[in-house]
């Protein structure tokens, strides 16, 4: 073992909870976190400013087709630069994907192995909570904007939109109409009732309402009942079905989060004692077939199966030496799905989070995993030599990141396996053909049904042609067919698919 491996040094998080019209900018959200990073591994403002590397996850305002209604910094990672006196030889700025914090540490560390990097800082924010009450009281952005715009910053990850025009005219670009129907499919696929299922839901997420109660950090540290979190009312509306409310990541936060990672013989020259170091021991990235419509089905994710298993394989452990576990929950069949893939059970004693999930603990759109890893850090340094595993997850089960961490020094050369090696594997499965204008005998193979306040307005469909190819369509948006939706399982259903009369999407009329 050389003197190159990478260790993380420092974590830190910061949430926001006061007056809109004086929260921190971006950037200073970024700063907040960093700064509490270096305070947790005990360096001074001086030797943050001694970073190499720099990594920022992307803003969820940045999305394609985000706009830049909010004022915001035109390159982060100068910005954050500027402001903590540091000059980076390499700093990054993410596109999208809950992966994306995961992935970056994953990257650093491998910087680090190489002798690229001594002292890196992956950092993110989210700030949309305040952004939306600026704009809509009228606040204004003033302290938002800066002084000058700054070059484009270097970008890392996978450009590519979430979905294809094709599913984006069908409403699948957003993810509270996109994750019910995975959810809808593994119900359906296990056969198991509507109210069954829901119970099954509220059953989930209930114990990860009780560790966000005991998150300092979380937004909203309340424990609810399984029957809380599923019980439709005024206050927990139907928003996708069958998510209620409570069962959706919140999207309207304040919070960031930070990780500084170093080589052993950095962490040793900044003086961080030892007690303070957690190792990543394993990890992996890869995706799934890209769009939702190629899935081999919409209750798995090889993806998912295979990062685990990586992951697992390089850190020389099993899933039974793992004592801590925080898997991407940002709707309840993410976690479903990946405790399937990974071999977990839905009640495994050892939890299933470390931070309260996306819906209570917040952090979502693309940072919430480096809170799960910041969290995760604070609970390995409690239990010295236990292992921890944080996934995380980007677009619609789509982009996969895993890391198993542990305090225990490793026992070989940290070594990051090229993720095309696992792309390879995933993108030669097979999977159905797609018709994009789909005509004649069709049958449901997952659906869902979208909500506004008033009730429900939209019924999408993924389904089967004659010839067994797929398609999306709308279904008709008279209540009589949308309340049948939601109160009889429609898997399987059959019925006639043509061309709508907008000329861009499809209809499904049910027999």
């Amino acid at each position: 073992m050389g003197d190159n491996t990478p260790v993380m040094i420092g974590a830190g998080q910061f949430s926001y909870r006061g007056d809109p019209a004086a929260s921190p900018s971006p950037v200073a959200l970024l700063k907040l976190a960093a700064e509490r990073a270096a305070l947790d591994a005990g360096l001074s403002a001086r030797q943050l400013a001694a970073i190499d590397a720099l990594a920022v996850v992307g803003f969820t305002v940045d999305a394609p087709g985000g706009g830049r209604a909010v004022p915001h910094a035109s390159n982060p990672p100068a910005s954050l630069s500027q402001q903590i006196g540091a000059s980076p030889r390499w700093a990054v700025y993410s596109h999208m994907g809950g992966n994306t914090p995961q992935q970056l540490v994953n990257v650093l560390c491998e910087r680090i192995a190489r002798g690229e990097t001594e002292l890196g800082l992956a950092v993110g924010c989210e700030f949309l909570g305040s952004a939306v009450k600026r704009l809509t009281r009228g606040l204004g952005f003033d302290d938002w904007r800066e002084d000058q715009e700054l070059p484009a910053p270097e970008r890392i990850g996978d450009p590519r939109p979430g979905v294809s025009p094709y599913e984006a005219r069908h409403g699948l670009g957003r993810p509270i109409n996109t994750y019910p129907l995975f959810e809808n499919a593994l119900r359906a696929r296990d056969r198991r009732s509507i109210p069954d299922h829901q119970r099954r839901l509220g059953e989930l997420f209930a114990p990860f309402t009780k560790v966000a109660a005991e998150n300092p950090e979380a937004w909203f540290p309340v424990e609810r009942t399984a029957e809380e979190l599923v019980a439709v009312s005024e206050k927990n509306r139907m928003v996708g079905f069958p998510y209620p409310k409570l069962l959706n990541a919140i999207m309207e936060v304040d919070q960031s989060a930070a990780v500084i990672v170093a080589s052993e013989r950095k962490a040793r020259e900044l003086g961080v004692p030892e007690d303070r170091w957690v190792y990543l021991h394993g990890c992996a990235d890869a995706a799934d077939l890209w769009n939702p419509i190629d899935r081999q089905d919409f209750h798995s994710s090889p993806a998912m199966r295979l990062t685990g298993q990586r992951a697992l394989e390089m850190a020389g452990v099993g899933l039974d030496a793992i004592g801590l576990i925080d898997l991407y929950s940002c709707f309840p069949v993410a976690v479903e799905i990946g405790a399937e893939e990974l071999g977990l059970a839905l009640d495994d004693p050892r939890g299933l989070t470390v931070t309260g999930g996306l819906p209570y603990a917040g952090g979502p759109g693309n940072n919430y995993a480096m809170h799960s890893i910041a969290g995760m850090m604070q609970k390995l340094r409690r239990r010295p030599g236990a292992y921890g595993l944080v996934t995380a997850n980007g677009w619609f089960l789509t982009k996969q990141s895993t890391g198993v961490y542990s305090t225990r020094s490793p026992g070989r050369p940290f070594e990051r396996e090229d993720p095309g090696v696992l792309q390879r594997q995933i993108d030669a499965l097979p999977h159905p053909a797609v018709i994009e204008q789909p005509q004649g005998a069709a049958r449901i193979e997952t659906y869902t049904v979208v909500h506004r306040r008033e009730g429900p307005f939209l019924g999408i469909v993924i389904g089967r042609d004659a010839s067994d190819r797929r398609f999306v369509a709308h279904t008709p948006a008279d209540p009589e067919t949308l309340t049948a939706f939601e109160a009889v399982e429609q898997v399987g259903r059959t019925g006639t698919v043509r061309p709508a009369d907008d000329g861009q999407t499809n209809l499904f009329i049910p027999d």
